[in-house]
């Protein structure tokens, strides 16, 4: 089964300022990441090419990373998953930038049922959190906050 899936926000600032938000992924000061609300993402380094680590029981090694515009991660887990998923700055003009999540996958073996049942409405929580999170940065506040679904709600529940 193929997947596409795209999350994107408009934000009001510099690419520049934008691009900080990719750096910080999985570090101290990581203000796009969900952590106080999903699994957070962790490495056993730096965000750099070969960095192996994840979030949750979703594992993955950086593939590619160019500071403060792009940073891809390929899956190694759960079994069934065979893709990526990457962060990408998009300027627009001098205050405008669009960050862009993009998950491109087969879902194989489990993942065919997995994925639609439980890590898609999941996974579409916590990219929109990840995105109400980077436009707090920039921002300051958030104009239309994200909601999890009843069902998202259930899952999680079930997954503690």
């Amino acid at each position: 089964m193929g997947v596409y899936n795209v999350h994107e926000r408009m934000l009001p600032v510099p690419g520049a300022e934008a691009g900080l938000l990719i750096d910080g992924l999985s570090g101290d000061g990581d203000r796009l990441w969900p952590r106080h609300d999903w699994p957070p993402m962790r490495f056993d380094g730096p965000l750099a090419p070969g960095a192996a680590g994840g979030h949750g029981p979703v594992r993955y090694t950086v593939a590619a990373y160019v500071p403060g515009r792009w940073v891809r991660f390929t899956f190694s887990g759960p079994r069934g998953f065979q893709g990526f998923h990457e962060y990408t700055v998009h300027p627009l003009g001098p205050d405008r930038t669009l960050l862009r999540h993009t998950l491109a996958m087969h879902a194989r073996g489990p993942a065919r049922f997995s994925w639609p049942l439980a890590f898609r409405p999941l996974h579409d929580a916590a990219l929109e959190d990840s995105l109400d999170r980077a436009e707090e940065a920039c921002t300051g506040t958030v104009a239309r906050p994200a909601r999890w679904s009843r069902y998202v709600r259930l899952l999680r529940r079930l997954v503690r």
